[in-house]
């Protein structure tokens, strides 16, 4: 069996459809990070040694139906995330999930 190693894995692309930066994160060493509580707008921020990721409202504006439905996919998507891992890990090492 291989030994999974940490990494962060940054790729850019141009093509006809324009520039696309991709940010995969394989390890556990992120910091995910809310800013800007309590003013205008809201941060979301993942941030691993070599890349960051930012999340933030439209055009850096003020919050918008838009921002709050992404919001909501955000949320949703973490949780079955959460779950997922969950019962992987469970899986792998016959623990009960909690």
């Amino acid at each position: 069996m291989s030994e999974h190693k940490p990494s962060t894995y940054v790729t850019a692309a141009i093509d006809e459809y324009g520039t696309r930066l991709n940010v995969h994160f394989y390890t556990p060493d992120l910091w995910i990070i809310l800013l800007g509580i309590d003013r205008e707008r809201p941060v979301l921020s993942v941030i691993s040694g070599e890349a960051q990721v930012s999340i933030c409202t439209t055009g850096g504006g003020p919050v918008t139906e838009q921002d709050v439905t992404l919001a909501r996919q955000l949320a949703d998507a973490a949780a079955s995330y959460l779950a997922e891992c969950e019962r992987l890990h469970s899986a792998q090492t016959g623990e009960v999930a909690a």
